[in-house]
This record gives structure tokens, sequence and C-alpha cells, in this order.
């Protein structure tokens, strides 16, 4: 089985099937579902499975956090399911205002955020490179990577272009061609007479004239390929949309876009300019909150059309150390929490944070407990008014965490950014850890210690691995986790106190709950419910109350095998995402042991 294969087979199960999911994209930690019918999705059995974060329901869309490692789960599920990754993204589906904007937000930047921010620290590598004298400005090598990484940006409305066409349900590439067009030398930022007007206007690194554009250039290619001939259509269409559509855009709307953009532009910087201090610190303790109800792209789109037009933004700036002051508070419970099972989820928690991946602290660690999600939020807004009060801003797109440091360097150079960024993770990193080691208390879920409960031999025999066994079902752990065991006395005992939850009528299998709730199945062979329990005896009946060592079936190993089944039974706990280890021991008569 492939390396997610549980993962990606529970949670497209529990979506209702291939055939619910309307589309699917990724962004740095969440697979980002649209579904057809959202009553269909098994939201707490989603939650519960090992390698999910959490589920979220927001921007119209399912998501569910997986972590850093979301990429590798996205591409299993699209070549298992044969899910076209490239497939548009338009969903014909209720959803409010809000939702619809969020998710066009979603859709169309996206899938292009790995490689601006690629490009936005190759930027930043450049600049330290030429402070530190390694590099000379101008010199060819610096030429060739400066372009190398503002390549991105310059043609920005060709990368829109093309995701906005995939969103709108048009060709990309006829969205791809208008954003080249938008950007071709001959007619970009000179005069051009235009019905004797002069018209001068530059699309470079922009976002709003090319999405409008698209937006009306869709509806056109529907339009006429229903009434241009099949056999002409390939062409004529998008020669048809390409001529008025780009007109259009370029002449009329994208000046209106440019407008539109400006005016958003002065109003964010309007408030920040009011109190850079205090805007920095509000934006930066809301950081959290905004990635919690996964809204906080659209504030990410907003910084890149401030970019794209050349004004360096300072809002997301003070966001940059909000992942700091998460792993600070994750480091302060690590070291005073008693509970090794907190302290196991700490450790790759405050790694993760590290690296700007904030989700499998904060639903895993800081907001179950509010008070230290708090305690982050008046971190990150102690180090957001410091970037406010000395002027940190974003000239370009970067990677997270500490690799999120380049974006903060501005083209002239590194100066004292270096330092006055250093200072604000000390100061994230300090409040953060100082607050929650003090507010921190182990609440009554943590007190307890990890809670050991062993499973008794139940049949005498061989102990197998379960992928020796052969049943998919049970070999790849569907079913629970647990281990098998190869007979050699045809007896089966209850392996600890509790009670008969299920006897199948054939006898061939039993299932017994421990009384603090341990689920296990003894499954006696392969397809031998086919034996109608021929050569099975039970002397117990459901519902029965048992101790360990009593006897509950007796089975005859060699008329089973005459009759050309295999014995080998699996031992398996039903209820395996109620315990953090299930682990096979096979000694002083104890299978297995579970570990809350």
């Amino acid at each position: 089985m492939s390396k997610y294969g549980d993962l990606i087979n529970g949670i497209v199960r529990n979506i209702g099937g291939k055939e619910n999911i309307a589309s699917l994209t990724h962004c740095v930690t969440r697979l980002r579902f649209q579904l057809k019918d959202d009553s269909k999705a098994n939201e707490e059995v989603i939650k519960n499975l090992d390698g999910v974060i959490t589920v979220m329901r927001t921007a119209g869309q399912f998501q569910v956090v997986i972590g850093n490692h979301v990429g590798e789960v996205y591409k299993e599920i699209c070549d298992t399911y044969g899910i076209d990754s490239n497939a548009s993204t338009t969903v014909k589906k209720k959803m409010t205002f809000k939702e619809k904007m969020l998710d066009l937000v979603s859709g169309i930047f996206m899938p292009s955020i790995s490689m601006l921010c690629a490009s936005g620290m190759l930027k930043g590598v450049l600049a330290i490179l030429v402070v530190t004298g390694v590099m000379v400005e101008g010199s060819g090598f610096h030429t060739l990577f400066s372009a190398i990484a503002d390549a991105v940006f310059y043609f920005f409305p060709v990368v829109i272009g093309y995701n906005a066409a995939k969103k709108f349900g048009c060709s990309p590439f006829l969205g791809m061609v208008i954003g080249c067009a938008f950007v071709y030398p001959t007619i970009s930022g000179v005069d051009l007479e235009i019905f004797g007007q002069v018209v001068n206007n530059s699309y470079s690194g922009t976002v709003f004239p090319i999405i409008l554009t698209i937006a009306l250039a869709a509806p056109m290619e529907k339009a006429l390929n229903k009434v241009i001939p099949n056999v002409i259509s390939s062409f004529m269409t998008p020669m048809i949309v390409l001529a008025v559509a780009t007109s259009i855009g370029f002449l009329v709307i994208g000046p209106v876009a440019n407008g539109i953009s400006a005016v958003l532009s002065e109003a964010i910087l309007g408030i920040y300019n009011i109190s850079p201090m205090l805007g920095s610190a509000i934006f930066g303790g809301l950081w959290l909150v905004l990635v919690v109800f996964g809204v906080h792209m659209a504030f990410i789109v907003l910084c890149i059309m401030n970019l794209g037009a050349g004004i360096p933004d300072p809002l997301l700036a003070a966001s940059v150390f909000t992942a700091f002051a998460q792993g600070a508070v994750v480091l302060a419970i690590y070291l005073k929490t008693k509970n090794k099972s907190l302290k196991d989820v700490c450790i790759p928690a405050f790694i993760s944070c590290i690296f700007g991946v904030t989700e499998p602290a904060i639903y895993g660690i800081s907001l179950p407990r509010i008070k230290m999600f708090l305690a982050t939020i008046i971190a990150s807004a102690a180090a957001g008014a410091w970037s406010g009060l000395t002027g940190l801003k974003y000239y370009q797109m970067a990677g997270m965490g500490i690799f999120e440091y380049p974006a903060l360097f501005p083209p002239t150079g590194v100066g004292n950014t270096m330092i006055n960024a250093l200072i604000a993770t000390a100061i994230a990193v300090v409040v953060g850890f100082v607050l929650a080691y003090i507010l921190y208390k182990d609440e009554d879920g943590d007190t307890v210690n990890d809670a050991i409960e062993a499973i008794a031999m139940p049949l005498e025999g061989k102990v197998k691995s379960l992928k020796e066994v052969k049943d998919d079902a049970f070999a790849q752990g569907v079913l629970g986790k647990g281990c098998a065991i190869e007979p050699s006395k045809g007896e089966v005992r209850a392996p600890f106190d509790g009670t008969i939850m299920t006897l199948f009528p054939t006898k061939h299998a039993i299932g017994i709950v421990s009384n603090n709730g341990c689920e296990v199945l003894i499954h006696i062979g392969m397809d031998t419910v086919q034996l109608n329990g021929q050569y099975f005896e039970a002397f117990v009946k459901q519902g029965d109350k048992v101790k360990q060592g009593q006897l509950l079936v007796t089975f005859d190993i060699d008329k089973i095998k005459e009759a050309g089944y295999s014995v080998d039974t699996p031992v398996i706990v039903t209820n395996t995402s109620d315990y953090r280890t299930i682990t096979t021991v096979n000694n002083n008569g104890v299978l297995l042991t579970v570990t809350h």
C-alpha cells in the first residue's frame, strides 16, 4: 500500500467518496475540498484519522488540516483516485457571497504561492550576498539571478491568468495568453493613440486587471463555443475572445481595476500610518485568529497586490513572528507538563513552528487550552508592536518561519533590518514562553499519566504480524491495529475482564470490551464464516460478563484445516483511534498493550 494509503482512503471514504468531490486543491498545510454535498462528510471520523490534525468548514470548503506533508498526501489522493489536479475548480453549489469570494481568492492565488515564496527567498539571499560582499551588485551573476527572482513578479499577470481561467472555467491557456498580452513590452508602459486618445497603461505585477478580464473572457468563450461550429471553434473562439476581451481589459477594465487596487492599498496603509505600532500590534496579534478561521489568505493577496505595485507591505511583516510566539508557548508547555502524551505532541509541533507551520500547535495544543492561545496572541501582538515601531516591512514574498526573514530585507541593503527582526523574534519568544510557563497548569485530561492496559494472550500459539494474514482488510490495518496468532490449541479465552460485545452466529468471531473500554475482536481463521459454525462451540453469549482467562469458544484446528481454511487468528483493537499506541508485547502471557 502507498505511504499514506490508510489516511487518504479514510478521508475520501468519509467525505462521501470520490463522486462527492467537486474539486480539490491544497495550501501549505491543508487539503481544500469542494464537496457536491457537504452533508455526506463525516467530520468527526476524519478528525480522528491518524495523520489528520483537524477539520474545518470555511470559505465554502471542507478543509482537512494535514501539516507539512500535505503536498505528498494531495498527490497520492490525485493519483489513487484519478483526480485531475489541473482541472477547473469551478463548483456549482450554493454559497454565500463571502464564501464565494474566499473560494475565488483561494483558487486563484494558492497554486502560485510556493513559487512566489521561492522567488522572494532568492531575492533575500541576493541581498545578503551583496551586503556581505560575496556578490557584486550589477555583476553578471547578480543580474542573472535577479532576473530569475523577479520573473514571477514581473510576469504575474501570466500566472494569474492561467489560475483565474481554471477557476472561472475557461481554457487556462487562453487566460495565460491574455496575461502575456498585458505585459507585452511593445504596449506596456508606452503611449498608445487609440481613437484619438493617448493611453499609457502598465500591468506588470498587477492582480485585479487580469482577474476581471478573465471574468469577462470566460463567459464569452462559453457563449461562442455554443454558436461557432465545432470544426472551426478551436481557433475561431480564442481568436475572437483574445481580440475583444484583451482590448477591453487593457483599455477599460485595467485602469479601473488599478484604481480600485490603489484605493485598497491606501486604505490599509492609512490605518497603519495612524499608528504603525498599534496597527502592527493588532494585526500581529490577530494573525492566528485569521489562520483559525481560514481567511488569512485574503490579507496575503492584499500584500501581493502592494508588492506588485512596488509598495512594501507593513502589516504582513507583523505576522512573521507569530510562529515563534506559538513555538515558545509550546516549549513552555513541554517543560511544565507532566503528561508524557502531551510532551510527545509538543516536540514535533515546536519543530513545525520554527519552520512557520503553526497548525499542529494551534489545533493540537494551544487552541484546546484557551489560555495558551491567548498567550500566543499577546506575544504576537508584542512582537508586532516592535515591528511597527521599527518600520519593518514586507519587500518580497518568502518562505515561512526562519525562512521568512528575507521578506523583510529592503532592496537597498539589509542594514538594521536583521537586528530589528531578531529583536522582534526575541520579544515573541520571551513573552510567549513566560506567559505560558506562568499560566499553564495540567488540566484534568492532562494530569492523568499514560494509562497502559494489557491484553492477555487469548489463544496459545505463534504470534505473527497482521501483514502476514492473507486478508487485505486485516493485513492493512483497516479494521484496527493488533497482531495475529497461529493457534496450537483450539481454545479462545478472555484477554481481560469485560463484556461480550459481539458473538457471531457462526461462532468464528467474538468481540469483547474491557471494563476500561478497550474493544477487541478475535477472528478465528480466514473465511471460516463459510463453515456456518461447524467445528466451533461457544461457551458464552452476547452481553455476558467474563473474567480474564475464562473459556469463550473452542474450535477444531485440524478439521478446519482439512476443510481448506487458514486458522490464523487476528486479534485487533477495533477502537484503535482511542489510543496513542498499540504495541505487540508477546511476553509473560501479555499479547498487546494499549496506551491512552
